[in-house]
């Protein structure tokens, strides 16, 4: 029994260079970690358009998401989460793995949008299903600077309950369900030119 909880544990990386490196997610955290399959199908969704990405692993939880974009060569990864327990281990994984190009902020997502900022290309957003914080963190998002024209939006969410509200310039691409977890990938609109 204790083995098959430590295995519940392991999570790891399916493509790019770490493709078959494990990492162990700590057992004290409140973490729902994105499936191996669905991480599958989401970079098969972004593919080219990872490379070179400055991306936001915002609620990253277990980093599997950052960690499979970095594996990708997305160019930097962010990693927010509020919990210690998770940045510790986050931190240990990136020394280990050599990983140079990424950053680790422990801090209150909702908080840590209300920051100065560079757009990202890329945003993961898997907030806790039942903190009701997605449409918010969304429209943060979109109003104060976080995404680029034509950023790649991925969302997950309980697919029940479906989704929010999101803002208007997020056009829905892909969208698929596993179980209890509804998965989906936006585009923000690209704003007309007004030279045209």
């Amino acid at each position: 029994m204790p083995a098959r909880g430590a295995q519940a544990r392991l999570l790891r990386i399916i493509g790019g260079a770490w493709r078959g490196r494990r990492l162990r997610f700590p057992a004290g955290a409140e973490i729902r970690p994105t499936p191996d399959r669905v991480r599958e199908t989401l970079f098969n969704w972004l593919g080219a358009h990872i490379v070179g990405t400055r991306c936001l692993d915002l609620f990253a939880g277990s980093g599997a998401l950052g960690l499979e974009a970095l594996s990708r060569g997305a160019g930097h990864v962010e990693f927010v989460d509020q919990h210690a327990v998770v940045t510790r281990e986050l931190a240990r994984v990136l020394a280990e793995w050599s990983i140079t190009n990424a950053h680790i902020t422990r801090c209150d997502a909702l908080a840590f949008l209300q920051r100065p900022t560079e757009a990202f290309g890329v945003v993961f957003l898997d907030p806790p299903f039942e903190a009701n914080l997605l449409g918010r963190a969304a429209q943060s998002l979109e109003s104060r600077g976080w995404l680029a024209q034509g950023a790649f939006i991925y969302v997950e969410c309980a697919a029940r309950a479906g989704l929010p509200q999101l803002p208007e310039s997020w056009q829905p691409l892909k969208a698929k369900r596993a179980g209890e977890v509804g998965y989906h990938l936006f585009v923000r609109a690209t704003e007309p030119d007004p030279a045209q």
